[in-house]
Formats: C-alpha cells, sequence, structure tokens
C-alpha cells in the first residue's frame, strides 16, 4: 500500500454485526491451518495467547544457519496465522547470545547469485514477522550481531538484559548487511548513529543502545523474560483491532510523505470508530472498569 487511499469496505452481516473487507497491504492476514510441527533449530511454545520463539543453537551462539531462517519464516507465519497466538516474544537459547550473526560457514560458500538469494530469503522472513498484525517484542539476552541484531530491528520492540551487545560487524568481513540492516537501523536510531555503527563495526552494549534508541529498557538478565512478557500482555490488554492498524500505520506511513500518512492515520481512525471495540473501550472509560474488547 503505497498511498493512503485506502478503499476500506463495510458489510454487513446477517447477525447485524459489521464485516470489514481491508485493502490488501502487508499486514493482511491470510488464514492458513497449520497442523502440529517440530523444528530443530527452535523452540516454540504458546502460553495464554503468548508465543515464545527461542533460537536454540546455543553451542554455535545461535548463529542463523539456512535451516533457521527456513523454520523462522514458518514460525512467523504461524504467529501471523494462528489466532490462538495473539503476540509474541522472540529470545536466545543460553546465556551468551541471542543470536551472534549469521552462520560464517554458509557465507564462505556462496557466490553472488547465492548470496543475493540468502539476502532475500532473509529479508522475506524478517518482513513476514514485521508485519504480521500481531505485536513481537525481542528479548535480547546476549549478543545480538550482525544478522541478531537485524531479527531484533525487525521486531517491534527491543528489551534487552544488562549483558546484551550489539553491532553490525559484516564490512570487517567484506560485507555489508544483507537482512535489512541498512534500512531498518537508520529508522530507528537516525542516519548517524547508524552508520556509525556499520561502518566502524563496533559492538555497544546495552546502554549505549538504550541511549540512541536501539533498545526500549534494559533490565538485569534475570529479569528479562518476565520483564518482555509483562510489557507484551499490557499491550494485549488493549484493542487487538486498534493495536494491528496502529502497527500498520508507523510501518507503512514512514514510505509516504506526510501527507499520505495523515490520510492513512484517519482511514484507520474511522475504521476503528465503527468497531464494537470502539464503544467497548470508551464506555469502560467513562464506567471506571477494565475494557473487555473482542477484536470486532
Amino acid at each position: 500500500m503505497r498511498n493512503a487511499e485506502c478503499k476500506w469496505k463495510v458489510e454487513p452481516r446477517c447477525d447485524g454485526s459489521l464485516k470489514f473487507r481491508t485493502p490488501h497491504s502487508a499486514f493482511r492476514i491470510l488464514r492458513v491451518p497449520f497442523s502440529a510441527m517440530s523444528y530443530e533449530t527452535l523452540l516454540f511454545a504458546v502460553r495464554d495467547g503468548v508465543a515464545v520463539l527461542t533460537i536454540n543453537r546455543p553451542d554455535k551462539l545461535n548463529a542463523l544457519n539456512d535451516q533457521v531462517v527456513d523454520e523462522l519464516a514458518q514460525a512467523a507465519e504461524r504467529i501471523a496465522s494462528e489466532d490462538a497466538i495473539k503476540g509474541a516474544i522472540l529470545t536466545g537459547a543460553g546465556t551468551k547470545a541471542f543470536v551472534a550473526g549469521a552462520d560464517i560457514a554458509d557465507l564462505a560458500k556462496q557466490g553472488p547469485f547465492d548470496g543475493k538469494a540468502r539476502a532475500l530469503r532473509g529479508q522475506a522472513m524478517l518482513r513476514r514477522l514485521e508485519t504480521c498484525g500481531k505485536p513481537v517484542i525481542a528479548a535480547v539476552n546476549g549478543y545480538a550481531l550482525g544478522g541478531g541484531c537485524e531479527l531484533a530491528l525487525a521486531c517491534h520492540l527491543r528489551i534487552a538484559s544488562e549483558q546484551a551487545k550489539f553491532g553490525q560487524p559484516e564490512v570487517k568481513l567484506g560485507i555489508a548487511p544483507g537482512y535489512g540492516g541498512t534500512q531498518r537501523l537508520p529508522r530507528i536510531v537516525g542516519k548517524g548513529n547508524a552508520l556509525y555503527l556499520i561502518l566502524t563495526a563496533e559492538m555497544i552494549d546495552a546502554q549505549e543502545a538504550y541511549r540512541i534508541g536501539l533498545v526500549n529498557q534494559v533490565v538485569p538478565a534475570g529479569e528479562l523474560l518476565p520483564t518482555t512478557e509483562t510489557i507484551l500482555r499490557g499491550i494485549l490488554s488493549m484493542g487487538p483491532l486498534a493495536v494491528r492498524l496502529a502497527l500498520e500505520a508507523v510501518d507503512q506511513g514512514l514510505e509516504m510523505t506526510l501527507e499520505e500518512g495523515l490520510l492513512l492515520e484517519a482511514n484507520h481512525f474511522g475504521l476503528l470508530a465503527a468497531t464494537r471495540d470502539m464503544k467497548e473501550g470508551l464506555t469502560a472509560f467513562l464506567e471506571k472498569r477494565a475494557a473487555k474488547f473482542e477484536g470486532r
């Protein structure tokens, strides 16, 4: 969706409620049934609507090889498509690394065509996660370097432990970021900070990452997952349609002119005004009680 002239359609249903037909965008969710899946490089658990996705290669510092990327793509589709999943947390196994980067053994074998294909495959996986329509938070428990930093950047929020380290060291290897680092990093921390990290290949600690806006919060290691889950469940207590459209407005608006972005925001605002959730939210506020949103 490049411009903001959305053609939202509202159709009456036989039960008197409203059915919304949304325009095509990266956030559109395809309802794909999933059977139970097993992963070799990931741990995937769902509890009370929250999926916890753990990259599980601690002996390799959770490095991203082709299999991890493929399994992350499947997991991202599950997060987007399964109604039982309302939001997700991404983290790494062990205490040393979130994801310490790409698997150098894979990179050493690639030629130009392989390299481009690998980058496009990783970018598509991260874009699916970023546009799943549900809040996704990275719980960064250690090294987040190269592809690991790029994975964290594709999440909507980033909570870091005090031991976390961040960096884009690709230029040391004679390559450049390939999973979105040159694009998402300047959007999050600004052009100057992004270029400094990319060109110097410098690794920064959690406090510096917080100072430049790369992470949203820094907590002790033992509090990382509980804090991340508390934040996510707080978001999930909000109106789910409002959260989804807010995510979409920010994501799409960054690629629009200000006028287009404002129109997109107005379209979303008007659409939400026709939902049961808005009526419930306003009524609950006036009645001084917690809202019970239905996602309708």
